[in-house]
C-alpha cells in the first residue's frame, strides 16, 4: 500500500520541501537527452489580460526532476501570495526581479520543463529557469552514510537545490519566522504581501491573489501599526528595514559563494547565521549551508541519524560531519523522511501581538 500512494506531508516534510502537486506532471522522469532551451514570445489569448505578453521557454533536464520537491522551499505557507500548485501540476510564482515584476508558471511534460512568464521580469526569470530547476546543483557529489538518508534519496530521486538568483524574497521571510512559530512568520508574510505588494502580472489561477512582494521603497515605508497589526515584533521589523535600505549590495550576494554571501548578509545587524543559512540555501542554491541555531533541526537529526532527541547544534554538526560539503542536503533527506522524536510537550503558544 505504502508503494502506490506516497505520505500526507507533515510540518516536518514540508520544511524540507515537500509540496503536493497534482497530476502526472509532478512525476520526476530520466532523461538521457541533451539540455535545450529556446526562449520565444507567445501571443497573448484574448481570454487574458490584454496587456500581459507571454514569453515561452522549455529546457529539458539532463536528470530526473522532482518539480515540487525542488520548488518547494520556496513555499511560505498554503496561501503564500506568491507561489500556486495548481491541479494540473503546474507552479506559479510572482516575484521580483531586477528587471521588475514576473509571474512564472512552470511544468513538467513528458520530462520537459515547459514555462511561461509575464511581467517586466519574464525575460529575467526565463533566463534563470535552470537555475531555479537546480541546473547548478550536483547530486552525484553526495554520497548517503546512513541507512535512513540512502533510503530517503532513493525515494526522492528527483531532489534538486534550487537556486533563485534573488535574496530579499527569501531573506525578508527568512527574518519574519525569526523566534516564532510557522503559522505567525506565514501569517505575516502574506498580510505585508497582499497589503503593499503589487498584483501578480499575467493570467494567474483564478482565485488565487496572486501578488509580487513590495519593492525595497515600500518596505521602508509600512507604517510601525502595520507591522504591529501583522504580528511582527520591532526587532523583526527594524532587521528587515535596514536590510532594505541596502538591498542592492545584499542582491550582490546571490553570485557570490555561499560563505562569502553568508557574511554579506551578516553584516546586517539582525541577521545571523540561522538567517543567512535559510537565505543562502534558497538564493544560492547553498548545499552546505545547515542551519544552526534551530529550535526542532537539532532534535529531529540527532534522532533520525542516532536516536538522541535531545541533540544540540554541536551534536547535530558532528553528526553531519560525514557530508561536509552537502550537509544541507543531508539535513533536507533527514527531514523528508518524517522521522522525528514523538512529542512530548505542548507546541510552542503562538502569540498574536496585534491584539496587544
Amino acid at each position: 500500500m505504502s508503494s502506490r500512494f506516497a505520505p500526507r506531508p507533515t510540518r516536518t516534510t514540508v520544511r524540507g520541501g515537500a509540496t503536493t502537486l497534482r497530476g502526472a506532471a509532478q512525476r520526476p522522469a530520466a532523461t538521457t537527452q541533451r539540455a535545450d532551451a529556446t526562449t520565444v514570445p507567445r501571443p497573448t489569448p484574448a481570454t487574458r489580460r490584454p496587456a500581459a505578453t507571454t514569453r515561452h521557454r522549455t529546457w529539458t533536464p539532463p536528470a530526473p526532476l522532482d518539480l515540487a520537491l525542488t520548488l518547494g522551499p520556496l513555499r511560505r505557507g498554503p496561501a503564500d501570495p506568491t507561489f500556486r500548485a495548481t491541479p494540473d501540476g503546474s507552479v506559479w510564482r510572482a516575484t521580483r526581479t531586477p528587471e521588475g515584476p514576473a509571474t512564472l508558471r512552470v511544468a513538467l511534460r513528458a520530462g520537459t520543463a515547459e514555462a511561461d512568464a509575464w511581467g517586466q521580469g519574464a525575460d529575467w526569470i526565463l533566463d534563470q529557469l535552470p537555475r531555479l530547476l537546480g541546473a547548478e546543483d550536483s547530486p552525484a557529489d553526495f554520497t548517503a552514510r546512513h541507512r535512513l538518508v540512502a533510503h530517503t534519496e532513493r525515494r526522492r530521486p528527483g531532489l534538486r537545490l534550487t537556486r533563485t538568483g534573488l535574496v530579499l524574497e527569501s531573506l525578508i521571510p527568512s527574518v519574519l519566522e525569526q523566534k516564532v512559530t510557522t503559522d505567525e512568520a506565514y501569517r505575516a508574510w502574506r498580510l505585508l504581501v497582499r497589503a503593499y505588494g503589487e498584483p501578480a502580472p499575467g493570467p494567474t489561477p483564478a482565485q488565487a491573489r496572486m501578488h509580487v512582494m513590495p519593492d525595497p521603497a515600500t518596505w521602508r515605508h509600512i507604517p510601525s501599526w502595520e507591522w504591529h497589526k501583522a504580528g511582527v515584533d520591532n526587532k523583526r521589523a527594524a532587521t528587515i528595514l535596514r536590510a532594505v535600505r541596502v538591498a542592492d549590495r545584499l542582491e550582490e550576494a546571490a553570485a557570490m559563494a555561499p560563505e562569502a554571501a553568508r557574511a554579506r548578509l551578516e553584516l546586517v545587524p539582525g541577521i545571523g547565521p540561522w538567517t543567512s543559512a535559510e537565505t543562502v540555501q534558497r538564493s544560492n542554491g547553498a548545499p552546505d549551508a545547515v542551519t544552526v541555531g534551530d529550535l526542532h533541526l537539532p532534535g529531529i537529526v540527532g534522532y533520525a541519524l542516532a536516536g538522541e532527541r535531545e541533540a544540540d547544534d554541536a551534536r547535530m554538526l558532528e553528526l553531519l560531519a560525514p557530508y561536509q560539503g552537502q550537509r544541507h542536503r543531508a539535513a533536507r533527506l533527514v527531514l523528508l523522511s518524517g522521522h522525528t522524536p514523538p512529542r512530548r510537550k505542548p507546541k510552542m503558544p503562538k502569540t498574536d501581538i496585534g491584539l496587544l
